[in-house]
Formats: C-alpha cells, structure tokens, sequence
C-alpha cells in the first residue's frame, strides 16, 4: 500500500436545494517522500482534497488512508491530533499573527508537538537569520512566506500541504520559496503536497495528480524531476 491512499473519494456541499459534488470518485496514491503536485484550474476540487488531507475538512464517502490509516472514519478529536502531530500547512496568504515576531510565530507550532525542530535554526534554514526578531509587518512578502514555511517545517511533519504557496509572490522569490519546499521532500524525506494551477510547476514534480471539474483525469509520474532553477513561468 502506498503512504496515501485516496480510494474513491466524494465530497458533497448543500447550497439550499442544490448539491455541489467537489469531489467526484477522486482516487489516487502519494509514496512517502514525493514531492506531489495536484494540478488543476480553479474550482477543479483541488483544495477541497487538501483540505481532506489535512484534516480540515472530511469528505462524505470514500477512504482517505495515511500511513495505513483511515482517517475517514476518525472523529474530531482524532482529527485535531492528526493535523496538531502530522500535517505541517503553507497557506497562499501567511496567516502569520501580527504582533508576535517571527521567532515567536514559529515558536507557537513548535510547542504543540512532541519532537520540534529549533524555532531559530528552522529560519536559519529558510534564509532569515536576520530577521529572527522582526514582527510581520517589517517582513517583505517572500520574507513572510519564509516564516510560514518555517513555522509548517519546525513542526517536523510528516506530510507537509501547501496550497498556491507561490501565488502572492514576484516570480523571483516565488522560485526561492519552491526550492525550500521542495528541499523538504529532497533532503528531509517529507512528504510535499503542493495544490497549485500553474501547469509550468509540474516539471518539478514526482507525480502530477491532474484535477478537472472534481474529478482526477490522469497522474503522471516522474522518476527525474527538474531542477526548479531550470523552470520558467
């Protein structure tokens, strides 16, 4: 069995007397320590699907197994769990707390789990060194996405989820993020979920989950992804 299994997924949405079908029979499989990429245009139900991964959401029917778990039939303190112990997230828009410095706001994931990594080595690590003690506010964009990204890594989870990570950044820094992501997958063995619409990312990839209207259309593998240096958007 692959780390996730996704096995025949549904998720359902009532909208007053209208059902909307977000996941329409969604199967696919993730091996542990890929960088993964779920493709697709908006509204194609891709994260919806993370939200399902990452415990966040639940779906209506269907398995949802990691690491040989079910989590489609836990409840919701099993849930808080699973996202509190295993899932680091990286969200397009930082959700960093505004009046706690970088330092700090990495410092309040790291001291919900068990086996953290160093609040101050993890900014080291993404590139902020100098910036350990400085609030939000005084960050650039790529400088606060560094933060988020370091605040999912410090956690030391075992599936990290990003969605649109790049999506508010200048081509530039949007390609140095990437490259810490990715590294998480290259170096540390994590496995890396990224949910994005931009086609020019999926070189970069172990496997492309393609999404379209709910539905996955196909999955391609690769054994030798591209360097994110090497890639154009």
């Amino acid at each position: 069995m692959s780390y996730i299994e996704v096995q025949h997924n549904f998720k359902r949405y009532q909208a007053g007397d209208t059902e909307i079908l977000a996941n329409n029979d969604v199967s696919f499989s993730i091996e542990k320590g890929e960088l993964a990429i779920i493709l697709g245009a908006s509204g194609a139900g891709k994260s919806t699907m993370l939200n399902i991964l990452g415990g966040m959401d639940t779906n209506s029917s269907g398995n949802i197994i990691i690491d040989g778990e079910n989590i489609a039939n836990y409840n919701q303190l099993q849930l808080t769990n699973y996202r509190r112990n295993d899932i680091g997230f990286v969200f397009q828009f930082y959700n960093l707390i505004q009046n706690l410095t970088a330092k700090e706001n990495v410092e309040l994931a790291a001291e919900i789990v068990a086996d953290a990594l160093d609040p101050v080595q993890t900014l080291i690590d993404v590139g902020l060194k100098a910036r350990v003690n400085n609030f939000p506010a005084e960050l650039s964009g790529g400088e606060q996405q560094r933060v988020a990204i370091a605040r999912a890594i410090a956690k030391n989870p075992k599936i990290l989820l990003c969605d649109e990570p790049t999506g508010a950044l200048d081509y530039q820094t949007g390609k140095n993020v990437l490259q810490i992501i990715a590294n998480m997958s290259r170096n540390y063995g994590t496995t890396v979920i990224i949910v994005t619409h931009n086609s020019a990312l999926a070189p970069i990839a172990n496997r492309v989950i393609h999404f379209h209207d709910g539905q996955v259309t196909k999955v391609i593998q690769t054994k030798h992804p591209e360097n994110i240096a090497n890639i154009k958007w």
